[in-house]
């Protein structure tokens, strides 16, 4: 299988966490976009979505789905998003598609984490990927230093030959060369950095479930 054959398949296996009547939490990517295209068959049993990116909120209303703001919500049953990277023990990377921020605050609403990814996805340590950490431009340099210091490497991730700018009108730092084992205290240790808006280690948000797609089919890991 190729591997958009796999995000297709962990895309539809998704649809059964979704609680009919009830709204969706909806993440952001490549693998959600297949989600999304999924849900629009079970449209008529949700009230709605909660996005978390404008690029999903525009594909969410174009397929006919009601989108809601976080702030019209108390809580969520599910949220379903894809990862850059994840363990084995549901500790992720994310924020390849700069929505990081966003998929925190959304996934912080809800009872509970689905994550769709394909197999290349897990890992035994998180690092392989670049880390995303949204960042307040000008703070850019000063965090740079402090990943520096940890042995990392950090770029400021371009578009069109300027700097990207996210959804919430910041920046991403791009970080390679962590070895992150221990993801809690790392996540917990970068958020205290004066200009990290969010960083991309999905520790205290982590996945309870991932649906895996593999050659052999979808594969569910419970954490």
């Amino acid at each position: 299988m190729t591997q958009d054959e796999l995000k297709t398949l962990v895309g539809q296996a998704a649809v059964k966490y979704v609680v009919k009547g009830e709204i969706v939490g909806v993440g952001t990517g490549s693998t959600v976009n297949k989600f999304i295209d999924a849900l629009a068959a079970i449209k008529n049993d949700i009230k709605g979505a909660v996005s978390s990116s404008v690029a999903s909120t525009e594909r969410l209303k174009a397929l006919g789905i009601p989108v809601f703001d976080a702030n019209e919500v108390s809580s969520l049953s599910v949220y379903i998003d894809g990862a850059d990277e994840i363990d084995h023990a549901g500790y992720m990377v994310k924020g390849g598609g700069a929505a990081l921020t966003r998929e925190k605050i959304v996934a912080s609403l809800s009872k509970q984490f689905v994550c769709i990814a394909d197999e290349s996805k897990l890992v035994k340590t998180l690092g392989a990927f670049p880390l995303p950490v949204e960042v307040i431009p000008m703070a850019a340099t000063r965090i740079a230093a402090l990943f520096a210091a940890k042995g990392g490497v950090a770029k400021l991730r371009m578009k069109d030959g300027l700097p990207l700018v996210t959804d919430n009108g910041q920046h991403i730092l791009d970080v390679t060369g962590l070895q992150i084992s221990n993801p809690l205290a790392f996540e917990s240790e970068v958020n205290q950095w004066p200009g990290v808006i969010t960083v991309g280690v999905f520790a205290h948000q982590k996945a309870q479930v991932c649906l895996l797609g593999t050659s052999s089919g979808v594969k569910t890991l419970e954490f």
